[in-house]
C-alpha cells in the first residue's frame, strides 16, 4: 500500500541513491493537495489482479502525473512478477522514483532496477512458501481424516465430534429410499419422477439465514439427485482433493473435478453410510453411461421411446465401434436400422456396415422368451414382493411427514398458549402461525389417507392375482400392445450385456452376451428388399405352371379370386398379370401347350381332312375341342372316327 507523502524532508539519505538525487529531493517539498493517498486495495493480496488502487497507480504513473511512489514495502505493491516489472518499466520511462523504508530507488538506473526486481521475486516466492505451508498442513490433517469438511444432508457430528447418521429417522429413511429407487430405475430423472408421483419431499440443510443448520423439506430436483449420487460421503468414505482449481487467462479461477484415481485422500469406512463403496461406484458407472448417451459414441444409451430393442447395446463386428440407430417407415410401422457410421461422421468415409433391425429385434425377442420361460414363477414372487416393499416404504415416509406436521402444530399451539394474552401484537402473530400449521397438518393427513387408499386398491387380491398371471404369461406381456417399447428394452437389459452384429451377404450374425457371461449366436436372414417383396414367389409360379396344363388364363384368374389369393404386389389377379408372369419366367401359354400335344386349329384340320371348318366346329361327336384363351379353341379328331361332310 502507498503511504502519505508530506514533504521531501521525510526522505532519509542512504546508500541506495546518489548524492545529486538526495539533494534534489531534500530541496523539494510537496503541498498536501499534491499528495495522493491510495488505500482502496486494503485487505487484498498483492497477487490478485482485480485491484482498483494498483490500476490507478499504474495509470497515473504512465501519464506522468506522479513524481515519486512511496510505500512501506514497495515490492508488495504487486506480488507477481508480470505486474511488478511492468510498473518498473513505466516508472523508468516517466522518470518516476520509488521510495520505501529501505531507501530511494531510480528505476531508470540499472543497479536500482536490478535490486527492485530481486525484491519482487523474493516477495512472489514468499507467497509460494506461505501457500505451500498452509496446503501442507491441510493435507496432513486430511490424511488423518481430521480436517472438517461440510457434511451433506443426512449426517451430523455427535458430542465426540464423530460423523454419524442424522438422528431424524425420516431423513434416514428418505435417503435410503432414494438410493433404492435409483438402483431400481437406473436414472436420476426416474428417481425424481417417482418422488413426485409418491408426493415425497427430500430434505435439505439450510446453510444461511437464521435457521442455519435446520432441515427444510422441498421437492426433489434433478440437480440435487445427481449431486447426492456423486457424493462419496453417503458411502461412508472420507475424501479430500476431488477438484482442482486453475487460474484462467481472463482472471477468475476455474474449478474442475478430478478423476477418482487422482483424488488426494480416500479413507473408506471412515464413518457410517447409507450405501456401500461398491454401490457408490456402480451408481457412478450408471451416471456415466447415461451421460455418454449425448456423446459422439452414444454407448450405453438409456432406454428411450423408440422401437429399437437393442438401442445402446449394439457393437460393430467389423471395427468394434458402437452402432447407432436410425428409423424408417415400412408398411405403416417404424422400423429400426443399426448403423456403424463413426468413420463416416469423423472422416467422411463410407459407412462400415448397416442392416435392418426389424428381423434382428424379433429374433432376439424370441430368444428372450425362450430363456425367461423357466423362471416365470420366481419372477412372479419377486415382482409381487418388490411392489409391496415400494408401497410400504413410501407409506412410512408419508406417515412420518404427517407426524412432523402434527409436531409443528403442537409446538405452535404451546407458543400461543404461553404468551401473555394482553400482548395482542405477539398473540395475533402466534395464533396465525398456529392456524397455518394446523392447515398444513390437515392437508398432509388428507394426502396421506388418499395415497394410502390408492395404494391399497392397487395391491388388493385381484391385483396380486393379476401380477401372478402376468408373470407366468411372460410371452403375452412381451407381445401385449400396451407394453411400451421402453419397458421391453428395460426387460431386455436385465438379461443382455451387449450384442455384436456382423453383416454377411445373405444374413446378419447376431452374437449375444448375457449378464451371466453366457453367449449365443444367431444367423438372421436379411429382410427382403422392395423388389424382392414384389417378386412372385416360386411356389406360385409352380402352381400357375401346373394349372396352365388344364385351364386357360381367364379360368386361372377366377380360381385365384375364389381362393382369395393376391399377387406379390398385393393386387387381385387378372389375365395381364398371368401373361406377365409367364413371359418373365418362360412359361408356355395354354395354346402352345395344346399345340405341343397335337391339338390343331379348325383351319388346319379342315385342310388335313378336306372338310369345312364349320363341320369341325359343329361335329362334337367326331372332334374334341379345348379352350386356349378368349373365344379361341383347338381341336383334335377322336379316335376311330373319320370326318364326313
Amino acid at each position: 500500500m502507498l503511504i502519505d507523502l508530506r514533504s521531501g524532508n521525510q526522505v532519509r539519505k542512504g546508500s541506495l541513491y546518489s548524492s545529486r538525487e538526495y539533494t534534489h529531493i531534500k530541496k523539494c517539498s510537496w503541498p498536501d493537495d499534491r499528495v495522493v493517498v491510495i488505500d482502496t486495495d486494503l485487505g487484498k493480496s498483492g497477487a490478485s489482479t482485480d485491484r482498483e488502487g494498483f490500476q490507478r497507480l499504474v495509470g497515473d504513473v504512465g501519464m506522468g502525473k506522479a513524481g515519486i511512489v512511496l510505500g512501506l514495502e514497495v515490492s508488495r505493491l504487486a506480488r507477481n512478477s508480470s505486474d511488478w516489472h511492468r510498473l518498473l518499466e513505466i516508472c523508468a520511462l516517466t522518470d518516476t522514483l520509488i521510495l520505501d523504508e529501505d531507501g530511494l530507488y531510480n528505476p531508470a538506473d540499472f543497479n536500482d532496477r536490478l535490486l527492485l526486481g530481486m525484491k519482487g521475486t523474493m516477495s512472489e516466492a514468499e507467497l509460494h512458501v506461505l501457500r505451500a505451508r498452509l496446503q501442507g498442513g491441510l493435507m496432513n490433517k486430511a490424511r488423518r481424516g481430521e480436517l472438517r469438511m461440510p457434511l451433506p444432508v443426512g449426517f451430523c457430528c455427535d458430542a465426540r465430534d464423530q460423523v454419524v447418521l442424522h438422528p431424524d429417522r425420516q431423513v434416514q429413511e428418505v435417503i435410503g429410499v432414494f438410493f433404492k429407487t435409483y438402483r431400481r430405475t437406473g436414472s436420476a430423472m426416474g428417481v425424481v419422477k417417482w418422488f413426485r408421483e409418491q408426493k415425497i419431499l427430500f430434505p435439505r440443510a439450510l446453510k444461511n439465514g437464521p435457521n442455519r443448520g435446520q432441515i427444510d423439506w422441498t421437492p426433489l430436483s434433478h440437480s440435487r439427485a445427481v449431486h447426492t449420487l456423486r457424493n462419496p460421503r453417503y458411502a461412508g468414505v472420507y475424501v479430500f482433493g476431488r477438484t482442482k482449481t486453475r487460474k484462467q487467462i481472463n482472471g477468475p479461477a476455474q474449478t474442475k473435478p478430478k478423476p477418482m484415481e487422482e483424488w488426494d485422500v480416500v479413507i473408506p469406512d471412515a464413518h457410517a453410510g447409507y450405501i456401500t463403496w461398491q454401490e457408490y461406484n456402480d451408481n457412478l458407472k450408471t451416471l456415466q453411461a447415461c451421460a455418454k448417451a449425448h456423446g459422439s459414441d452414444r454407448r450405453d444409451h438409456p432406454p428411450g421411446e423408440g422401437p429399437a430393442l437393442l438401442q445402446g447395446m449394439v457393437g460393430c463386428g467389423v471395427c468394434g465401434k458402437r452402432m447407432t440407430v436410425k428409423y424408417h417407415s415400412g408398411h405403416g410401422k417404424t422400423v429400426p436400422d443399426y448403423l456403424c457410421q463413426s468413420k463416416s461422421t469423423q472422416y467422411g468415409a463410407d459407412k462400415c456396415q448397416a442392416m435392418n433391425g426389424g428381423g434382428i429385434d424379433r429374433a432376439v425377442g424370441e430368444l428372450l422368451l425362450e430363456l425367461v420361460e423357466p423362471m416365470t414363477l420366481d419372477l412372479s414372487m419377486h415382482v409381487q414382493h418388490e411392489v409391496q416393499a415400494r408401497l410400504e416404504e413410501a407409506d412410512s415416509i408419508r406417515r412420518q411427514g404427517v407426524d412432523r406436521a402434527r409436531y409443528q402444530a403442537d409446538l405452535a399451539r404451546e407458543r400461543f398458549m404461553n404468551v401473555d394474552p394482553r400482548n395482542r401484537l405477539v398473540a395475533d402473530q402466534l395464533e396465525a402461525d398456529w392456524n397455518e400449521k394446523l392447515r398444513e397438518a390437515t392437508r398432509m393427513q388428507q394426502d396421506y389417507e388418499e395415497q394410502r387408499e390408492k395404494d391399497r386398491l392397487n395391491l388388493d387380491e385381484a391385483a396380486r392375482r393379476k401380477i401372478r398371471a402376468l408373470a407366468k404369461d411372460f410371452p403375452r406381456i412381451w407381445n401385449d400392445p400396451s407394453t411400451s417399447d421402453k419397458q421391453r428394452k428395460r426387460m431386455a437389459r436385465l438379461l443382455i450385456e451387449d450384442v455384436t452384429l456382423t453383416r454377411f451377404p445373405e444374413y446378419a450374425r447376431v452374437q449375444i452376451r448375457f449378464r451371466g457371461g453366457q453367449t449365443r449366436s444367431l444367423d438372421v436372414p436379411h429382410p427382403p428388399t422392395a423388389w424382392q417383396m414384389r417378386k412372385t414367389p416360386p411356389e406360385m409360379i409352380t402352381e400357375i405352371d401346373r394349372l396352365l396344363d388344364h385351364y386357360t388364363e381367364s379360368e386361372i384368374v377366377q380360381i385365384f379370386v375364389q381362393r382369395g389369393r393376391k399377387s406379390a404386389a398385393g393386387c387381385e389377379f387378372n389375365r395381364r398379370i398371368i401373361f406377365k408372369i409367364c413371359n418373365t419366367h418362360g412359361l408356355a401359354n395354354r395354346k402352345d401347350r395344346l399345340l405341343a400335344k397335337g391339338w390343331k386349329t379348325a383351319k388346319e384340320l379342315a385342310i388335313e381332312h378336306r372338310v369345312a371348318q364349320t363341320t369341325i366346329r359343329k361335329c362334337s361327336d367326331q372332334f374334341e375341342r379345348r379352350a386356349c384363351g378368349g373365344e379361341r379353341y383347338l381341336y383334335k379328331l377322336k379316335e376311330d372316327h373319320h370326318p364326313e361332310k
